[in-house]
């Protein structure tokens, strides 16, 4: 009797992960959730960095790339309790190639409630222009007025 078997591609993946962070939470569990869209002629990069402040962001234009970068580090010291100093750390690092039409001496960015907003102003695209198709009686006419 045969019997199927459940083949899932990244059960080995997973178990190198578990393997090498020791059973501790793999680095995307906790990544900062990053939307990359376009709104009409805006190219629109948000992160989600809750408790950051904007001292803890840095967004450069490298290479024709749009880089983020968020890090923020908490140190806390308790005598009270059996641990001196507890640290803990966060991070985020996106690199967002460009288009060759982003206007990058306009580029924007606010940090409200938790969500870092980047908006690139793109140059609109040459519309497309039109040709009208004439008839045979049209060219016609266009001829019997040139001679």
């Amino acid at each position: 009797m045969n019997k199927l078997v459940r083949f899932d591609p990244f059960a080995e993946i997973d178990a190198l992960q578990r393997q090498f962070f020791g059973g501790l939470p793999t680095p995307t569990t906790n990544l900062p959730t990053t939307d990359i869209y376009t709104d009409d002629n805006t190219l629109i990069v948000e992160a989600h960095l809750p408790n950051f402040t904007e001292d803890d962001v840095n967004i450069e234009v490298e290479n024709n790339s749009l880089v983020v970068q968020a890090s923020r580090h908490e140190k806390e010291e308790d005598k009270s309790r059996r641990y001196v100093v507890r640290e803990s750390s966060s991070s985020l690092y996106r690199r967002v190639q460009l288009p060759e039409r982003a206007n990058v001496d306009n580029i924007q960015a606010e940090l409200v409630d938790g969500v870092l907003k980047v908006t690139v102003p793109l140059t609109p695209l040459p519309q497309p222009k039109k040709v009208k198709v004439l008839t045979q009686k049209a060219l016609k006419d266009k001829d019997d007025k040139h001679k």
